[in-house]
């Protein structure tokens, strides 16, 4: 989050974001090319697949810098972050719908649990009062819905990925980097050329 957020102040959310996944992007087509076999893993994947878990992961990508990138400060990146954070408990819940999942009584205070913990490892001992974050989401509503849509955005992701991905766990991860450095340099340029 704090090299997202520098980036993003010194060129823009969109360009730091298109930065980022051209390196990335660079380096996983790299693995991809040595690989004969995840060449082959690739050709077999259907094209729904590539489709309807690539859009989740690009909407992912760039809602997470736009939120980033849109705070206002420090205080709201932390906070932006906790709301993307959300994304682990938000896998769980939607598993549920999407890969038909059970539920039992121990996910409840499991997914408690969980938060608390997101909620203590990403503060760090830091103070946060429930008026500040309530403050900040009055005061920057857009932040932290682009926050939420890439919580969303993950979990439906992670799921669509295990129930289309079949025995190829990892998913198209490595394709999709490279993709999405495409797209976001393509957003990138016109939208802000003159920032830095």
């Amino acid at each position: 989050m704090a090299l997202a957020r520098s980036i993003s102040e010194q060129l823009g959310p969109m360009t730091a974001a298109a930065g980022i996944y051209t390196v990335s992007g660079a380096i996983a087509l790299v693995q991809l090319l040595r690989s004969g076999k995840r060449q082959q893993q690739i050709r077999q994947i259907p094209l729904k697949y590539l489709i309807v878990c690539g859009i989740p992961f690009l909407i992912y990508m760039i809602a997470l810098f736009l939120a980033i990138g849109y705070a206002s400060n420090h205080q709201q990146v932390l906070e932006v972050g906790l709301v993307n954070y959300l994304w682990p408990t938000l896998t769980i819940l939607l598993s549920l719908v999407i890969l038909k999942r059970r539920a039992n009584l121990l996910l409840i205070p499991g997914t408690i649990l969980a938060l608390v913990g997101i909620f203590l490892v990403l503060t760090q001992g830091t103070h946060v009062s429930w008026q500040s974050i309530l403050g900040n989401l009055s005061a920057n509503p857009v932040a932290y819905a682009l926050g939420l849509i890439a919580a969303v955005s993950w979990a439906v992701y992670s799921n669509l990925t295990r129930r289309w991905a079949g025995d190829k766990r990892q998913g198209m991860v490595d394709l999709f980097l490279p993709i999405t450095a495409v797209i976001l340099i393509v957003i990138a340029l016109p939208t802000e050329s003159g920032h830095a």
